[in-house]
């Protein structure tokens, strides 16, 4: 077995654990069983999904409300892109805070608060009438809700499981691409009959039934740990820790812009109607979810998730120089295809890697929150807008940006398996 398909129980650590952590004792009677690869587990797997329906399936179609707010309200494309990536920054940055109160026992609470948050985001979309007012409700407090509930669901995840843990986190983000699919079908069905505002509301009851379904369910395994550092910057001193949050960093950056843009370029750039063009979005999200869920089997059963990262990556970073190419609505939906399974797979296989860089998986949370990629999130979109407002209408220096931020994020993610290889060997 490779080095990088080694993951310890949380009873023994192979090596000294690193400044501020205490390992677990063999044998001791303090100590939680291993994780139990199953069970309740997959009714946490099934939560998950849900909660990812509810915050990244949401993101993942905010190319329909970037759409229309450029078409309505005629702001420039990088100024709608704001409202996209404070959600997604929000997310990334309170995962510091919610994975801390996760590890301290609050699991449930944070669900509550955060589900409640993301409805009142939603219904308040939907009587806003000014950019200020989306930008606060769907921008700020969607990603308030969703950055309480985000990391807090994965950490859960990861304690269930070890040698599933990749399959299971694919389960669990597979519902992103499951929001995002049908996010955009009522999107698409539904304006014309009721009108958009009712159309945010019918999305709006399906997160309150997800939420409340979520309550019910949700439980954690390991007890809590009510002391302990917000943030473990000796984790920092671990090389493969710190190049695994670069590459997250630069992964972060770029991976959505499929997401957010491919819609608009359709319309813009290709002259397709706006039914035909979000009919590209639906297909990037719905093609992701048999990708997340195959990639995590891979992972799980041969590579790792290093290993299938790398290619991973390379592969976003190929499609975005690709998408250059792209000049008729053919080619657009083949890259649909394309992009949908390579960033669905980059998206799974990032949040199974972080896990297995952490021995005392009481600290799951506290380190999974700690990514700088907070700032990414926030930067990527409005940088890809401005490239294009830039270029005059033309995506070309956006995707040559994409795809060389997709290589770096390669390259930095090879440099943690290696260094991880070293450490174990």
């Amino acid at each position: 077995m490779s080095s990088e398909k080694y993951e310890p129980s949380v009873e023994a650590t192979p090596s000294p654990p690193s400044e501020n952590e205490t390992a677990p004792v063999e044998g001791s009677l303090d100590a939680p069983p291993p994780p139990p690869d199953g069970g309740y587990g997959w009714v946490q797997v099934f939560v998950g999904h849900l909660a990812l329906f509810n915050t990244f399936g949401w993101f993942n179609s905010y190319g329909i409300f970037q759409d229309y707010y450029t078409a309505e309200l005629h702001l420039p494309l990088s100024a709608v892109s704001w409202t996209g990536s404070v959600q997604v920054f929000l997310l990334a940055f309170l995962g510091m805070f919610s994975g801390r109160l996760f590890d301290a026992g609050y699991f449930r609470s944070l669900i509550a608060i955060g589900s409640v948050l993301q409805l009142l985001a939603v219904f308040m979309a939907s009587i806003a009438t000014e950019y200020w007012q989306l930008f606060l409700a769907q921008g700020v407090c969607g990603g308030l809700g969703a950055g309480i509930l985000y990391c807090p669901i994965i950490a859960c995840t990861a304690t269930y499981f070890s040698k599933k843990r990749a399959l299971a986190i694919a389960l669990v983000t597979s519902g992103g691409a499951t929001g995002g699919t049908i996010f955009p079908v009522i999107a698409q069905q539904l304006p014309d009959k009721v009108g958009f505002p009712w159309t945010m509301r019918v999305m709006g009851f399906i997160v309150m039934f997800n939420a409340a379904v979520m309550l019910v369910f949700a439980r954690t395994r390991l007890p809590p740990r009510p002391r302990g550092p917000l943030v473990e910057w000796s984790a920092f001193k671990e090389l493969p820790y710190t190049f695994y949050t670069a590459g997250a960093f630069c992964l972060l950056w770029a991976v959505y812009l499929i997401y957010n843009y491919i819609n608009h370029y359709g319309r813009v750039v290709l002259g397709m109607k706006s039914e035909e063009s979000l009919n590209t979005l639906l297909i990037a999200n719905a093609v992701g979810i048999p990708s997340r869920i195959i990639l995590g089997l891979v992972s799980d059963a041969y590579l790792g998730p290093f290993r299938t990262l790398i290619p991973l990556c390379i592969g976003a970073s190929v499609l975005y120089f690709g998408w250059i190419g792209v000049q008729d609505r053919t080619s657009l939906y083949v890259f649909a295809v394309l992009s949908g399974i390579v960033n669905g797979g980059v998206q799974t296989i990032a949040m199974a890697g972080l896990p297995t860089l952490t021995l005392d998986l009481s600290k799951v949370g506290t380190r999974s929150g700690m990514s700088i990629g907070s700032i990414a999130c926030l930067t990527g979109p409005p940088v890809a807008g401005a490239l294009i407002d830039v270029a005059g209408g033309r995506y070309l220096y956006m995707q040559i940006w994409a795809g060389c931020i997709m290589f770096l994020s390669a390259c930095f993610v090879t440099a943690s398996w290696y260094a991880r290889s070293k450490l174990a060997s």
